[in-house]
């Protein structure tokens, strides 16, 4: 049995530290600002763990979300809903905060990874949402990437082509038209195929469908709408 009144040597012990501190002008500190988070890779393993890393999953067992939150856990953080209804940002947060009060016991995925307790585990200290951003689930999608610029137009070559014309100008508008899909070999040559290409292309850019290949035809294979 451990008793709670202290033998006589240690509150001498007691007494002298404290009479110490009091010398130096030392203050006794009770603050619960914490040393550390856990990393944002070791709170991906535990999703990984937990749910693989699936912020929508409902198991249908009574758990839900990335963290396999039960509804009494969920509530108990501050939770409204069920868990795996609510943003991949506040079911960070509302775990960050578990971790804070309880640190890894909640989760048996905790154990079964071999995850320590830090300076922030059980400090009873409530996160912002600024705090567990860093999380990963949570943070701001990456930016779409910019568009690609528009390929570089070849120049107009000055002369109009119809059925049955072979020039090399005719070569470079074929393989352009091949990134819609038509594969051409580029013989240069204006036949079936270049003269059916070259009506679709009007008829997508609404050019009148003459058939000929003039420089509207032409600026379109680079800059106008795709054929159908």
């Amino acid at each position: 049995m451990i008793h709670n009144r202290l033998r006589p040597v240690a509150r001498a012990a007691v007494r002298l530290v404290l009479v110490a501190a009091v010398a130096l002008g030392a203050q006794v500190i009770t603050s619960t600002t914490a040393s550390a988070d856990p990393s944002a890779t070791t709170w991906l393993k535990l999703r990984m763990c937990e749910s693989s890393n699936r912020y929508t999953v409902n198991t249908g067992t009574g758990y839900y979300g990335a963290y396999q939150f039960d509804l009494p856990t969920w509530r108990s953080v501050g939770g409204q809903g069920r868990p795996d209804q609510a943003s991949p940002a506040e079911q960070d947060f509302r775990a960050l905060y578990l971790y804070r009060m309880r640190g890894w016991q909640p989760w048996e995925c905790g154990g079964m990874l071999g995850l320590r307790d830090d300076g922030d585990a059980r400090s009873k200290r409530a996160p912002s949402y600024a705090e567990s951003a860093y999380i990963g689930g949570g943070s701001a999608p990456a930016p779409a990437p910019a568009p690609a610029p528009p390929p570089v137009m070849a120049p107009w070559p000055g002369v109009v082509y119809a059925y049955g014309d072979c020039a090399p100008a005719l070569r470079t508008w074929q393989l352009r038209m091949n990134a819609y899909g038509y594969g051409f070999e580029g013989t240069g040559c204006y036949y079936g195929k270049t003269q059916q290409a070259v009506l679709d292309l009007q008829r997508a850019n609404g050019i009148n469908d003459s058939g000929r290949l003039g420089p509207k035809t032409w600026k379109a294979a680079w800059q106008g709408t795709a054929p159908r």
